[in-house]
């Protein structure tokens, strides 16, 4: 049987572009065990481009553990949700690179997608800024 995670992302940048870093926290959605815990320093980039990458990290440590497993993406990023959903489009050239890459990792997969105000990621938030601060990836 599939596993099915949950996947709380989030990015960050201190300017816009600036230090940027994304967060992400791969859950069991059986069990609720944490299983995952991914920082991306990502050097000068946008805070969209972190949110993208969190998004992605998540889906690929996801897939890694289950090629078969279904996810649940929630992120604070209403760009990234409306845009994967396919509710908006994806006009910066980065931004497409990035949903094409994750389009790509989905494949014929079962992902969802939930915007959740900030106050309710703030797990994912607490690791973009962990990663910001020590200007390092980890958890990978």
């Amino acid at each position: 049987m599939a596993k099915r995670f949950l996947v709380e992302a989030d990015g960050g940048s201190r300017g816009n572009p600036g230090v940027a870093a994304s967060g992400t926290v791969v859950i069991d959605a059986d069990t609720g065990e944490i299983v995952a815990e991914i920082g991306r320093y990502l050097g000068i980039a946008t805070n969209n481009v972190a949110e993208y990458t969190g998004m992605i990290a998540g889906l690929e440590k996801a897939f890694a553990l289950d090629p078969t497993a279904t996810v649940h993406v929630k992120m604070d990023s209403k760009l990234v949700v409306e845009q994967m959903s396919g509710r908006w489009k994806v006009k910066h050239p980065d931004m497409q690179k990035l949903a094409e890459h994750a389009r790509e990792l989905i494949g014929h997969s079962a992902v969802t997608f939930e915007w959740v105000p900030r106050a309710r990621n703030a797990r994912a938030d607490a690791v973009a800024n962990r990663s910001m601060d020590l200007k390092a990836s980890f958890g990978e």
